[in-house]
C-alpha cells in the first residue's frame, strides 16, 4: 500500500517559509542582544568602593575610578589587586549579560535555540 509522505511540493515550501520565517526573526533577535549588549554598562567596586570599574556590555572598559585615598605609596600592590579584582568583576557580570541577552534571542526557536 502507497502512502505519501508528508515532504511532498506543497508541504516542503511550507517548511521553507517557515525556516526563513525563524532565521529572519532570529537574526532580529540577535542584532537587539547585541545593541542592547553595546549600550549595556556594568560597573564592579573594590575596597568598599575606593576602586570602580565600568565596562560596556561588549566588555570594552569605559571607565576606572580611583579615590586619592587608595593610593598609597607604601602599598601600590593593594591598588593593582583592587584594580584587577574590578576588571575581573566587570567582565564577568559582562560574560553573564552576554548569555542572558543571546539565550533571550533564541528563546522561541525551539531546538534551533541551542544551535546559536
Amino acid at each position: 500500500m502507497y502512502r505519501p509522505n508528508n515532504f511532498g511540493g506543497a508541504n516542503m515550501q511550507s517548511l521553507v517559509k517557515q525556516a526563513q520565517k525563524m532565521q529572519e526573526e532570529l537574526q532580529k533577535n540577535m542584532a537587539r542582544a547585541e545593541e542592547e549588549l553595546e549600550n549595556a554598562e556594568l560597573t564592579a567596586t573594590a575596597g568598599g568602593g575606593m576602586v570602580s570599574v565600568t565596562v560596556s556590555g561588549k566588555k570594552t572598559v569605559k571607565n576606572i575610578t580611583i579615590k586619592p585615598e587608595a593610593v598609597d605609596p607604601d602599598d601600590v600592590e593593594m591598588l593593582e589587586d583592587m584594580v584587577l579584582a574590578c576588571v575581573n568583576e566587570a567582565l564577568a557580570k559582562a560574560d553573564e549579560l552576554e548569555k542572558q541577552k543571546k539565550g533571550n534571542a533564541t528563546a522561541g526557536m525551539g531546538g534551533l535555540g541551542g544551535l546559536f
